[in-house]
């Protein structure tokens, strides 16, 4: 794979009324302990179940042909660990801190892996940077940069950044190159820090149509808006061989092609491997059109068409009004038809398993 995004922990410091999951909230008493226990447990038996080695091959440059390079090459992966805040103080040393160590075991002997800290950023200090480089992270990675962040608003967004670029450098941490493409982003060394938000003039400007941003009614995308055929969407999830390949995990273990998350997980890392998953999942037509980043394909041998999907696209928002995205017909296809193939898929693994536990028995 190019790239896992781990949510390791529903738990946050912040409600935040963009937010595209309603679970990332603050938790307190038995919730809180609970959030944790599951993200506790769950973290090794995912991480088991990662690929044995995180490369991906993708075209070589120019100067790695004329250096004799062959057509492709083999470059390391990443892994994004998310939240919620992995940086909250019950998450961090009982969950964050353990799960760095074991995925750098785990890599260790098979070519490495680069590894991702994503935080809202006003919860770092001198101290975690120095633990976090330390565990060999190799980019801190800042979210919040936005006016939905409270207390980041305005120009307060702006001294904050400041500050907080200000104690990552002087802990050895610099600024990743703002005008390199993803390729070369990923071959940067690190530590590395970048900053980001949900403004208008980037990627996530528009908010998915999920969670407390579809509850407040703060997506402003259109039936044009294509989140599915771009980075953190489905596309290219299945080809994780090569270059562009993502998928999204969830503290339960739950898998999806997208950050955005289907309707319906694929399949979950707790009790089986993630390859597996993928390669059970090949072939079949309405995965293949999320892998293609054209969603509007998906149900085209299961009696929806083109403009079915999206005439089913169109809705209204719990402020009622109208609104038209992929990802709604999206949803709905998962919950009228495609959740029930993907859990016969499932159980066509689990029954794959047993077999061969029964024969080696």
């Amino acid at each position: 794979m190019e790239s896992i995004y781990y949510v390791l922990c529903w738990h946050c410091h912040r409600r935040c009324k963009h937010c595209y999951e309603d679970r990332f909230r603050p938790y307190i008493r038995e919730e809180l302990v609970g959030v944790v226990a599951e993200a506790k447990a769950n973290a090794p038996r995912v991480i088991a179940n990662l690929p044995e080695r995180l490369t991906y091959r993708e075209a070589a440059t120019e100067e790695e042909r004329a250096a004799g390079s062959e057509l492709f090459i083999e470059r390391i992966g990443k892994i994004i660990l998310s939240g919620g805040d992995v940086l909250t103080e019950p998450v961090r040393e009982a969950v964050l801190y353990p799960t760095l160590a074991a995925i750098r075991k785990k890599y260790a002997a098979q070519g490495g892996v680069r590894v991702v800290v994503q935080t809202t950023g006003d919860l770092l200090t001198p101290t975690i940077i120095r633990e976090l480089v330390d565990l060999g992270v190799w980019t801190i990675s800042v979210s919040g940069m936005d006016d939905f962040h409270v207390g980041m608003e305005g120009d307060k967004k702006i001294t904050l950044a400041e500050k907080i670029a200000a104690m990552l450098e002087e802990g050895g941490v610099r600024k990743a190159d703002p005008l390199a493409d993803r390729h070369e982003r990923g071959i940067e060394q690190g530590p590395l820090y970048n900053m980001f938000g949900a403004n208008e003039d980037t990627w996530i400007g528009k908010l998915w149509p999920r969670g407390r941003a579809w509850e407040n009614g703060l997506s402003s995308a259109t039936l044009a808006d294509n989140f599915c055929n771009a980075w953190s969407g489905g596309l290219n999830f299945l080809d994780h061989g090569f270059a562009g390949s993502e998928v999204s995990i969830d503290p339960n273990g739950d898998v999806f092609p997208c950050c955005i998350k289907t309707a319906h997980p694929l399949g979950n890392l707790t009790e089986e491997p993630l390859l597996d998953i993928l390669e059970s999942l090949t072939g079949m037509p309405a995965m293949e059109a999320i892998n293609a980043g054209k969603p509007e394909r998906m149900g085209l041998t299961d009696g929806w068409d083109r403009e079915r999907f999206f005439t089913e696209s169109q809705t209204l928002t719990p402020k009622g009004e109208t609104y038209a995205n992929l990802c709604i017909a999206c949803d709905k296809f998962h919950k009228e038809v495609l959740g029930a193939a993907l859990d016969q898929r499932r159980s066509e693994r689990r029954g794959k398993r047993l077999s061969v536990i029964a024969s080696n028995g």
